[in-house]
């Protein structure tokens, strides 16, 4: 006999998928379980665990049926706890959509069904309230959620299941907000996200509530815990990294945050991967969301067309291509189509919430209206909603909209302080195309107060940020603000070399550049290399020198 080597059976097949189930090698562990599930039907816990590496992958529609599956195993096997635990997962995949409401509520009552019969509390009861407490979140009932969480979460601490206990504090949290309880949701939230970060639960609830944690944050527009928790959880992404973390509003959320940060290449990916994800999505809307995401970086970047066609798309899916769509038409030049749908989409919007994410636009497009008055009354309200929600993006959103309405009305000195103020707080959140925005509004102010040389320093800060985000319309309008807006400043300098001649002057690093001005570290370099061959200069000492002898400090 020849020896060789020999077809793999379906026991090697089982013992390699446990091990890689150990190991959380995911995908790997779907892949032999699912051979070995081909070759010979699995037991429960491996059922279980094909299940779990399914969803975790990407796999959802084969997660569901291994799922059910191990849930048939178990009641077979008169494990009604382990199978309630599995109709608990089925009814939670199910239970946010519309369309499946009736199969949701199914899986649901037999978890509670069996776990009745056990005779005795288990850390599933927590499980089954968590659903109890969401769909009094859907009545609109806090309080009552409130109270359902709670108990969830004392379940969970009583059984010293973290998974349960995770799970319900960080709905708990999401309530507090919605009740306006700012300092103890995010309390909370804040205590959850370490346990996820730090591998205290399992992946799948990891994942779940990371991407409700974002979706918080995104609620009560704190972008800056919503950037640090996602910072934060990249080192367990990098621990896992065949999983699929991130689905559904998640994928979204994660494009607008690149897209405030200027990441625009890779926001557009991300949304474009969103789109592909969601297009089998139950909840049609979320697709639409994605789309939408598409149609405003397509927007910023001039490519009016393919915009258009991804709000038209966002519309078709349920999701109202609001503020967007109105801020198209009015980049296309049709200033009372812009207006029309401006006046509706907040007709439509009474929360306020809702509203604090149009006003800016609404304000934009009744200056273009040249509507004085009622582009005062909107940035007044913006300003006390965000008064209400106290945050900073909201803070400043409403700073620039007061200070561009001052400015179009010739209160230069008062816009130019709100403006100042916006400014300081996107500097700090790093986003590079609302400081190109307002520094193109701080040098119109200067302009007007006779400042030629510091409007000139501001509209080609300006000009730089926008043709490097690639945002052409707005580079172009900046560009026609100043004929020869690329022109030197100081001899041989253009206006943003001097500002990192000036900041060089001061001492600072490179890195202490680049922070400030919201460029990279190699933008900064690729500047200095030129300062130093314009000016003939051979050193950062030299240059210093040269910044004092020239008064440019």
């Amino acid at each position: 006999m020849v020896l060789g080597l020999k077809r793999m059976t379906a026991p090697d097949a089982v013992t390699l998928g446990r091990a890689a189930f150990d190991r959380k090698a995911w995908a790997e562990a779907y892949r032999e379980l699912a051979l070995a599930d081909r070759q010979r039907p699995l037991a429960a816990e491996d059922l279980d665990r094909l299940a779990t590496s399914a969803y975790l992958v990407g796999h959802e529609s084969s997660a569901a049926e291994a799922r059910a599956r191990a849930h048939a195993a178990f009641v077979e096997r008169g494990d009604p706890v382990r199978a309630a635990r599995s109709a608990f997962w089925l009814g939670y995949a199910l239970i946010s959509v519309p369309a499946q409401q009736a199969q949701a509520n199914g899986w649901l009552a037999r978890a509670k069904r069996l776990l009745d019969e056990c005779g005795e509390d288990r850390a599933e009861h927590g499980l089954l309230l968590c659903t109890q407490g969401y769909l009094k979140i859907v009545e609109g009932n806090f309080p009552s959620a409130l109270e359902v969480f709670e108990q969830a979460a004392r379940i969970g601490t009583h059984f010293g299941d973290t998974d349960v206990t995770s799970l319900a504090r960080h709905a708990q949290a999401r309530v507090l907000l919605r009740m306006n309880r700012r300092d103890e949701g995010f309390a909370l939230l804040d205590e959850v996200m370490v346990a996820v970060t730090g591998g205290e639960v399992v992946p799948m609830i990891a994942g779940v509530i990371y991407c409700s944690v974002i979706s918080a944050c995104y609620d009560v527009f704190d972008v800056d815990r919503a950037q640090e928790w996602t910072d934060a959880l990249s080192g367990w992404c990098s621990s896992h990294p065949d999983i699929v973390p991130f689905r559904g509003q998640c994928l979204v959320r994660r494009s607008e945050l690149m897209q405030l940060h200027g990441e625009w290449d890779d926001a557009v990916t991300e949304a474009q991967r969103a789109t592909t994800l969601l297009a089998r999505a139950p909840v049609e809307t979320e697709v639409g969301a994605a789309h939408y995401q598409e149609a405003e970086i397509y927007r910023l970047r001039g490519d009016l067309t393919r915009a258009e066609e991804s709000y038209r798309r966002a519309s078709q899916s349920g999701r109202k291509p609001y503020p967007g769509l109105a801020l198209l038409r009015l980049a296309q030049g049709n200033v009372d189509a812009a207006g029309a749908a401006a006046r509706r989409m907040l007709e439509e919007t009474r929360d306020a919430r809702g509203r604090a994410r149009l006003l800016g636009a609404a304000v934009e497009i009744m200056l273009a209206q040249q509507d004085i008055a009622s582009a005062r009354a909107t940035a007044d309200e913006l300003l006390q909603i965000a008064r209400t929600f106290d945050s900073r993006v909201l803070h400043s959103t409403a700073a620039h909209a007061c200070g561009t309405v001052a400015l179009t009305a010739g209160e230069s000195r008062p816009a130019l302080e709100l403006l100042r103020s916006a400014l300081t707080v996107w500097q700090d959140l790093r986003a590079p195309y609302e400081i190109g925005r307002v520094r193109e509004l701080i040098g119109r102010a200067y302009r007007l107060l006779g400042d030629e040389e510091g409007a000139q320093l501001e509209f080609d800060a300006a000009q730089d940020t926008f043709e490097r985000l690639g945002a052409a319309p707005d580079a172009a309008r900046v560009a026609s603000l100043v004929p020869h807006s690329t022109a030197a400043v100081s001899g041989a300098l253009t206006g943003r070399e001097v500002e990192v001649l000036r900041l060089v002057a001061t001492g600072k690093t490179n890195r202490a550049i680049a922070h400030e001005l919201c460029i990279s570290e190699k933008t900064v370099a690729r500047h200095l290399s030129n300062i130093f061959t314009k000016l003939d200069l051979p050193s950062r000492s030299a240059a210093t020198a040269y910044a004092y002898e020239h008064k440019l400090v």
